[in-house]
């Protein structure tokens, strides 16, 4: 098994049905053997990406007080601080802090309907007021992401022979989230701890994450289905995609949710950081997630739940290990 098949788009681009179906068989297989695939001859221009790092990295440098003006919790919008206690391991002890600080921000639409569950996936921003280049290129970035995003789903849909539009019309593109994650280089860091990582081992919970990782390797390791930790190769041009819990459970587990982590940051480049940019989409709230009328998807073992629901059982405690 590869860690993530590389998976050229441009014959679904091409528009041909040999070609598109060939990329529906290649997504498909990825998402079945390892959940995790990286993306060539796609439409994200690098130049929204390098305009967002470099925003994202005046932030970084802000003063603590500056920073600290739009600090929030793991999971909420704003910037994350970095020494936030990492989930529980597999075997319920207590891990160390990640190694990572982050900023985070999503789609601002009102929620339908006000006091429900759903509506937690709804809010405002914070944007920090001394660096005003951020928001635009947040903006440029999440846009082109949701493009991509919905033609994935559409070959998605194509995989398990689904009208092509069933994915995308109960993924309208308003709940999406995104995760810029900084990694500070080694001497920064200073000692690391046993067993401290720059992400611990998770899954993801929404339908499936874009990631820019930027060049060269990075830590990313996925869990083989032996158990071991496997590598995720840098390709230059290339996106990372990988399915989150909410697709694997309606696709009846046909396609993985793969716990992934990235490692502490090496000793052999003591001053390099890194720069993460993850966009990850979300089903909207209200839609129903139950058996897929598709007998590529096969039977599941999951009741019918809304994705705002479901969503709202994972937010407490990610999946771990």
């Amino acid at each position: 098994m590869s860690a993530a098949p590389l998976v050229d788009l441009a014959p679904w681009y091409a528009g041909g049905p040999a070609g598109r179906r060939q990329v529906a068989t290649d997504v498909d297989r990825a998402l079945c053997e390892a959940g995790f695939l990286l993306v060539t001859g796609h439409r994200v221009d690098g130049g929204p990406a390098d305009r967002l790092r470099r925003e994202v990295r005046r932030l970084f440098a802000l003063p603590p007080a500056a920073r600290a003006a739009v600090a929030c919790f793991p999971g909420g919008r704003g910037w994350v601080p970095p020494g936030v206690p990492a989930a529980a391991g597999p075997d319920g002890r207590d891990t160390p802090p990640d190694l990572r600080e982050s900023f985070c921000f999503g789609a601002e639409e009102p929620p339908p309907v006000a006091g429900t569950a759903e509506e937690e996936w709804y809010g405002l921003n914070s944007w920090p007021a001394e660096v005003p280049g951020l928001r635009p290129a947040a903006t440029a970035f999440s846009a082109a992401c949701a493009v991509l995003a919905e033609d994935l789903l559409r070959i998605c849909a194509l995989a398990l022979d689904l009208a092509e539009d069933f994915f995308v019309a109960r993924c309208t593109g308003d709940t999406w989230t995104v995760d810029l994650d900084r990694f500070p280089a080694r001497q920064e860091v200073g000692t690391v701890l046993p067993g401290q990582l720059a992400v611990s081992p998770h899954t993801d919970v929404g339908t499936l994450t874009l990631s820019d990782r930027g060049p060269g390797p990075d830590g990313l390791q996925v869990r083989a289905l032996d158990g071991g930790w496997v590598d995720v190769p840098s390709v230059p041009g290339a996106l990372t995609v990988n399915a989150g819990d909410l697709l694997a459970r309606w696709t009846g587990d046909r396609w993985r949710s793969t716990s992934h982590r990235v490692l502490a940051p090496p000793v052999e480049t003591p001053t390099e950081e890194r720069l993460s940019l993850a966009f990850r989409a979300e089903a909207d709230p209200w839609s129903v997630v139950e058996r897929l009328p598709s007998a590529a998807a096969g039977p599941t073992r999951y009741e019918p739940v809304t994705a705002g629901r479901f969503r709202h059982s994972r937010t407490a405690a990610l999946t771990v290990g």
